[in-house]
């Protein structure tokens, strides 16, 4: 083993440690990984909770899911990993987990493509909702396939959310940014109401993002990171979401403050 694949298997399992400690996985969900090189991944095995895992548990896998070395078997969900690194030659790593807030924007299957966050918008600049796919099949990995080409960030429905990043840590932080901004957003909304930021300042703040040299999206976008082209992944103009949102509240406060 090579210094860099032992760098990476100790990053895994910090970033592992990291989600279980912030309670974005429980038991032995989420999994983890990283490219080796052009042919080879790391990634966390199955059965294991990500916060009690050592480096020897990671298994070596190659881009067709085939085991190259390695005591334990690789995580079922290996899957959307491979499909995110096939689309996008800039990815080096793959983060999927179940942080709370996030995951239940996604089982209520409301994207987080809300333009009200300055920092979100340069960084990440939407996070859309990908469609509802088996866990463990193909029909996850085929729900973002499109999505990864123009987005670090994807909400997966009804299951959780799954980052991309040049490396783990960046990979990692991006969940916590997803995470941090499902809060606020689900805050604001029990405070009345969102007020989203203008098509000018969004603008404003696109150009800033460009000055950062922050690239968001693989080269096949066409979009510079803010949609695929496609009508499912476009940012939403309309407030629909945040009246579903607003209603769940209403229901909620309404029950508590009958208790």
């Amino acid at each position: 083993m090579n210094n860099r694949e032992k760098e990476i298997r100790e990053q895994i399992c910090e970033v592992g440690r990291r989600v279980w400690l912030k309670g974005w996985v429980a038991s032995n969900d989420g999994n983890i990984s990283m490219k080796l090189d052009d042919t080879n991944i790391i990634t966390t095995p199955t059965g294991v909770s990500k916060g009690f895992m050592s480096p020897d548990m990671l298994v070596k896998i190659d881009m067709d899911g085939n085991v190259r070395s390695g005591y334990m078997k690789p995580s079922s969900e290996s899957k959307i990993h491979i499909e995110a690194y096939r689309q996008r030659d800039d990815i080096g790593s793959v983060v999927h987990a179940h942080p709370p807030v996030c995951t239940g924007y996604a089982v209520a299957n409301i994207p987080l493509d809300f333009k009200t966050l300055p920092e979100i918008i340069i960084s990440l600049g939407s996070i859309p909702l990908a469609q509802y796919g088996t866990p463990s099949t193909t029909e996850l990995s085929d729900s973002i396939k499109d999505l990864v080409l123009c987005h670090d960030a994807i909400l997966l429905a009804n299951h959780g959310a799954m980052t991309l990043g040049k490396d783990v840590m960046e990979a990692y932080y991006k969940m916590e940014s997803v995470e941090h901004f499902a809060i606020i957003s689900l805050a604001a909304h029990q405070l009345g109401g969102m007020k989203q930021i203008s098509t000018q300042n969004v603008k404003k703040l696109e150009e800033i993002r460009d000055q950062f040299g922050i690239k968001i999206g693989g080269s096949a976008c066409m979009n510079c990171g803010t949609c695929t082209g496609t009508e499912s992944c476009e940012l939403s103009t309309k407030s629909e979401y945040e009246d579903i949102v607003t209603e769940i509240t209403e229901k909620i406060m309404k029950e508590l403050n009958n208790q």
